[in-house]
C-alpha cells in the first residue's frame, strides 16, 4: 500500500492531464484574466471601510469559480465539491492540495455581491472591449434571437398567480418571509413550440407541438463574422422577443445588417432599424389566409442559414453547459444568464485563438 501523494505524483498526473488537452489549461493560458481585476475591485469594495475579519479570497480566483460554474452548470454545493475532487479544476484556480478551498456559503457570497453591484454587466463589457484590441472587431452584421432559460416550476393557486403577474404579494406570504424568499415572482410560464412527426392520412408530417416553460429568457445579439455575443437581456419567458431588439443591438457593429426570426418583424422595429441606420434582413410572415409566395419563401431561406448560427449558441449553452437558473428573483437570474454569456465568449475567444495561432 503506498503513502500519501507527494510532489512528483501531483506533478505527473498534472503532466497526464496536459498530455490528454485539458481545456481548463488553455482556457487559463489564453483568456487574460487581470482584465477583470479592476471591475471586480470596483464592484467588491466596501461602502464603509470596515476593517477585520478573515482575509476575503482573491476576487479574480472566486470569479474563476463562477466561470468554472457557467461551463459545467454546477451549484454552489457542486462547485465546491468538484474544486476539492477534480485537479484539473484546482490547476485552473492556482490552488494547491493544501490550499483551502471557498466553501458554498462563501461563493453564494460572492455572486450576491456582485448582483448587487450589478457588475456582470460591468465584467462582459470589459472582456468585450478586450475582443476589440485583439482584433475581435464587431463585424459583418448581427444576428437576435432569444431561448427560454428554465428555472424551478412554481407551484401556486390561480389567485396568488393572478397577485404575482399583477406585480403583488400573495396575502399569504406577506407573513411567511421564509416561504417569500423561496417564491420566484420574477419568472413566468410560456408555451414554446417543438416540431414533431405526426402520422397523418397515411403520411408523416411535421406539426407544431406547444410545450409549456417556466423560467426567463436570455435574449442576445451575436457578430456574424466571429460569433461573439455583443449584447445580452435577461426578461422572464413570457416576455416579447421583438420588444427586446433595440436592448441587444450592438451600436459598434461595422455592418449594417440585422437577422432575425418573424417574432422581430413588426411596423416599430422595422421603423427603429431605419432610423438608426440598420438595414433589416429579418424574416418576412406568411400573408394572413395567403400562401407564401415563392420569392418571399426563398428569401426567408436564405435568411435561414445566417440566422442558424445563433442557434448554435444558445445550444452550446444548454447542452455543454447546463444551463439552468437555481436562484431566485431576475436580477439573480441576470447574474447567471450574463455569466453564461461571458463564459461562451470566454470560449469562443479560445477557439478563435487557437484557430489563428502558428503551428
Amino acid at each position: 500500500m503506498r503513502g500519501q501523494a507527494g510532489f512528483w505524483d501531483i506533478d505527473e498526473r498534472y503532466a497526464r492531464l496536459s498530455e490528454a488537452g485539458d481545456p481548463l489549461e488553455t482556457l487559463n493560458a489564453v483568456v487574460p484574466w487581470e482584465v477583470f481585476g479592476k471591475p471586480l475591485a470596483r464592484a467588491l469594495k466596501r461602502s464603509d471601510g470596515a476593517k477585520g475579519g478573515r482575509p476575503p479570497y482573491d476576487a479574480v480566483l472566486m470569479f474563476k469559480i463562477m466561470v468554472l460554474q457557467a461551463l459545467y452548470g454546477l451549484s454552489d454545493d457542486q462547485a465546491e465539491f468538484q474544486i476539492q475532487d477534480r485537479l484539473s479544476f484546482m490547476r485552473f484556480l492556482g490552488l494547491g492540495l493544501s490550499d483551502k478551498v471557498p466553501d458554498a456559503k462563501t461563493i453564494w457570497l460572492f455572486r450576491e455581491h456582485l448582483t448587487q453591484a450589478k457588475a456582470v454587466e460591468n465584467l462582459f463589457a470589459r472582456f468585450d472591449k478586450h475582443l476589440t484590441r485583439a482584433g475581435y472587431l464587431a463585424m459583418g452584421g448581427q444576428i437576435v434571437d432569444a431561448t427560454i432559460v428554465a428555472a424551478p416550476k412554481q407551484r401556486n393557486n390561480d389567485a396568488e398567480k393572478a397577485d404575482i403577474k399583477a406585480g403583488k404579494v400573495p396575502d399569504a406570504w406577506k407573513d411567511k418571509p421564509a416561504k417569500l424568499r423561496q417564491k420566484d415572482r420574477d419568472a413566468r410560464w410560456t408555451v414554446k413550440f417543438s416540431k414533431a412527426k405526426a402520422a397523418e392520412e397515411g403520411k408523416a408530417k411535421l406539426r407544431d407541438i406547444a410545450i409549456p416553460a417556466f423560467g426567463y429568457k436570455n435574449h442576445a445579439g451575436i457578430d456574424r463574422r466571429h460569433g461573439f455575443i455583443r449584447g445580452w437581456n435577461v426578461t422572464g419567458a413570457s416576455a416579447y422577443d421583438g420588444a427586446q431588439l433595440s436592448n441587444v443591438l450592438d451600436k459598434g457593429n461595422t455592418g449594417s445588417k440585422v437577422w432575425a426570426d418573424t417574432a422581430y418583424r413588426s411596423k416599430k422595429n422595422e421603423t427603429w432599424l431605419e432610423k438608426n441606420g440598420y438595414v433589416s434582413d429579418i424574416h418576412h410572415k406568411k400573408p394572413k389566409g395567403r400562401p407564401m409566395s415563392e420569392a418571399t419563401s426563398r428569401a426567408n431561406g436564405r435568411r435561414s442559414k445566417i440566422r442558424a448560427f445563433v442557434e448554435h449558441v444558445f445550444a452550446q449553452q444548454k447542452s455543454r453547459m447546463g444551463l439552468f437558473v437555481r436562484t431566485i428573483g431576475i436580477a439573480r437570474a441576470r447574474t447567471k444568464i450574463g455569466m453564461a454569456n461571458l463564459a461562451y465568449n470566454l470560449t469562443r475567444f479560445v477557439w478563435h485563438q487557437r484557430r489563428t495561432a502558428p503551428a
